[in-house]
């Protein structure tokens, strides 16, 4: 719901009141990068659904929202009473997206969900290493982060079809399917040819020469797909007979010569700086780019140029700075607003717009719904 709240829609996050949820400290320290990174520009309000009162007050807020989001185990919600079928009776136009680990059905439906469990069953981790390495996981939550943006597209879809139809809809989205969405032209060698494609470490998978290669002072990618690229690299390179060369000579060639065709690569990049690579290859049409660590990524003048990070203000740790929105709107753009709230900090106050009354709120603190 980041995606949401950052282009201003009102965003509730719901969680248990302290003491209630054996699993509350899962996402790490509430003033951690994590935490404060995922929930800004959105309110915090503490509800304890296991109880009747509890219960109410969530149905009440779905009445008026436009979108349900959760991450339970499939059967909580229906054990709760809030799955999609209960809040359409009261909300006929409210969307439910329902984001979980192996999906609402089928035989895994029960397992709990977690990020490299998931790189592994989608094939991510088999195709991610250098050769004969093993496997090994990307470097980012990559399936939870694009399970959410997958249940973004979703809900956008539905809000969009609720125009025509005026009702809302289930958007589901998992774990496991994300990772194998993000697999893309990699699954579908499979599913297509039969093809299982291995371990080729940074070597692109079929479009070669695309990969990392070592230079004078350090490694750089560079990307030269396509016949005219090559001929291109040949040239700068000073070795034009390699365009002719029958190892070479066509994508599908250099592909299966890939330890060949690296190797002379890397003997004639050894032969000057970075930076003169990265200017000679950029100017000529061939992608190529330096390999960065974190701290060069946000040094770089095009990272700054783009606003990749932005500061916030939060009441107790200060200015700090966490991701910008990476998506540029010209007319309603985004706007990092408030930090990570704290927990509960806008409870009383969503309850006050909800029409309960100072009392009521103070009940449903005693009786722990909040």
């Amino acid at each position: 719901m980041r995606q949401f709240s950052d282009f201003g829609a009102d965003v509730i996050k719901i969680e248990s009141p302290p003491g209630t949820d054996p699993n509350e400290n899962m996402g790490g320290p509430r003033h951690g990068p994590d935490m404060q990174n995922l929930h800004r520009n959105k309110r915090a309000m503490t509800l304890n659904l296991k109880l009747p009162e509890g219960k109410d007050v969530f149905l009440r807020l779905a009445r008026t929202a436009d979108v349900v989001v959760e991450n339970f185990r499939p059967d909580v919600k229906f054990r709760l009473g809030i799955d999609y079928e209960s809040l359409a009776k009261i909300n006929p136009r409210i969307i439910l997206a329902s984001i979980s680990g192996f999906g609402q059905d089928g035989p895994y439906r029960d397992r709990p969900g977690f990020d490299q469990i998931a790189q592994g069953m989608s094939g991510l981790m088999s195709v991610t290493g250098l050769p004969g390495q093993g496997p090994v996981r990307t470097g980012a939550a990559i399936a939870d982060v694009s399970a959410g943006l997958w249940a973004a597209l979703g809900i956008m879809t539905a809000l969009l079809e609720r125009e025509v139809s005026g009702k809302g809809q289930w958007v589901q989205s998992s774990l496991l399917n994300a990772g194998i969405g993000l697999l893309d032209f990699q699954a579908a060698r499979y599913v297509m040819k039969g093809e299982v494609p291995p371990q080729v470490g940074n070597d692109h998978p079929t479009s070669m020469p695309t990969s990392a290669y070592k230079t004078k002072d350090g490694y750089i990618n560079v990307a030269a797909s396509g016949d005219g690229m090559w001929k291109r690299v040949c040239q700068v390179i000073g070795r034009e007979e390699l365009a002719g060369d029958e190892r070479f000579r066509s994508n599908e060639q250099r592909a299966k010569n890939r330890v060949a065709l690296n190797a002379v690569l890397n003997e004639a990049l050894a032969k000057r700086n970075s930076a003169d690579w990265i200017e000679t290859f950029n100017k000529i049409g061939v992608p190529c780019g330096p390999i960065y660590k974190m701290d060069e990524v946000f040094a770089d003048p095009q990272v700054q140029h783009l606003q990749a990070s932005v500061e916030v203000e939060h009441p107790k740790i200060g200015r700090y700075k966490i991701l910008n929105q990476p998506v540029k709107l010209s007319r309603t753009p985004a706007e990092i607003k408030t930090a990570t709230p704290e927990l509960g900090a806008h409870t009383d106050e969503i309850l006050l717009e909800l029409g309960l009354d100072k009392k009521q709120i103070s009940d449903l603190r005693a009786k722990g719904a909040i």
